[in-house]
């Protein structure tokens, strides 16, 4: 049957944060139908959802397929007119879903969007993974309202309005469902990481807006599956945010924004030798080389994007921070969201 919104957590070997979570997410949901996505876990997720939740579907996936294949295989196979995806890491409130569901039945023309997201350990500070909402400068550096880099802000309501973002967090992302279809879901190339950024560019390029809902709030924990110092986190983040460039970029823009990057990867390489994390800086070599492996199938890709593309296109592309994030947080001191718009 067929239910308006379904709200589904991916899960992989995350039996300790559904134990903690679960029950608020299953309380404050009852608009919903919850489902639970099962990455192939070894740790009991499946035996002890099917034993205190057996009203909640699991959906077992065969494999690990990272964030993007395995949201994809798992809505496949749902049918709603809404997905709600949410990380296993988030504790909702009572009224959460409610702002969320509003937002997308009356604006027609918004795709996705999500709440504010606070810190799960700081429930005043906002959370590393969107804050009040992302946005991307035009080298391809994201950062958040309440949250530049690592500088998350404290909330006190500088951010309470529900407004047009670049992109929508991950760790709560509600999308239409028809859409998220029309557009081939995830890349899932990315495995995970920038996927939802990816997903929020192509969808603005085809003509709809992403918000923020500033009435609903969620706490996240953040750095579950991979700590911020994870290589592998390193070089994921590096590849895709190259292949994310590469494919939405307009061509006029492509050359100069990739060559300055390659060049701003490198210099970033340097802040691991202090440290000695070689591993890193190797991440980050691996990161370039699989970027250029990837190019046949991200022309193609890229094709297919830009062949859709109304001639509106650069009005899409104003929601682009139009400086360089890096400049104004390390060189003008700008470390807030406020700060860095007061010299766009």
């Amino acid at each position: 049957m067929k239910s308006k919104v379904a709200v589904v957590i991916l899960n992989y070997n995350g039996k300790h944060f559904l134990e903690q979570f679960l029950p608020s997410v299953v309380a404050y949901s009852a608009e919903s139908t919850v489902y639970v996505a099962d990455s192939a876990s070894t740790d009991g997720s499946v035996a002890w959802l099917n034993a205190h939740y057996h009203n909640v579907p699991v959906i077992q996936l065969a494999a690990n397929y990272g964030y993007a294949g395995g949201y994809n295989r798992a809505l496949e196979q749902i049918e709603a007119d809404y997905y709600l995806l949410l990380n296993s890491d988030v504790e909702v409130t009572p009224n959460w879903l409610g702002p969320l569901l509003q937002l997308l039945d009356n604006e027609l023309n918004v795709a996705a969007c999500q709440p504010k997201i606070r810190a799960h350990h700081q429930r005043n500070t906002f959370e590393y993974a969107g804050a009040a909402g992302g946005h991307l400068d035009r080298l391809g550096y994201p950062f958040c309202r309440g949250r530049v880099f690592f500088d998350c802000e404290t909330d006190t309501g500088q951010y309470d309005t529900t407004e047009a973002i670049f992109w929508a967090s991950g760790a709560c992302f509600l999308v239409r469902a028809n859409l998220f279809r029309q557009m081939g879901g995830f890349d899932e190339d990315f495995f995970a990481h920038m996927e939802e950024i990816d997903l929020c560019w192509r969808l603005q390029l085809a003509g709809h807006q992403i918000f923020c809902c500033a009435d609903s709030v969620v706490y996240h924990v953040g750095g579950g599956t991979l700590p911020p110092s994870n290589p592998f986190k390193t070089f994921l983040n590096y590849r895709n945010s190259l292949a994310m460039l590469y494919k939405n970029l307009p061509k006029s823009q492509l050359s100069q924004v990739l060559f300055l990057r390659l060049i701003l990867d490198g210099i970033s390489a340097v802040r691991f030798l202090p440290k000695w994390e070689w591993a890193n800086v190797w991440a980050i070599i691996k990161a370039h080389f699989a970027f250029y492996g990837m190019l046949p199938s991200l022309r193609k890709k890229r094709r297919q994007i830009w062949s859709e593309v109304a001639d509106n296109q650069a009005k899409k592309l104003k929601m682009l921070y139009p400086r360089s994030v890096i400049w104004g947080y390390f060189a003008k001191g700008k470390k807030t969201f406020k700060a860095l718009m007061e010299v766009a």
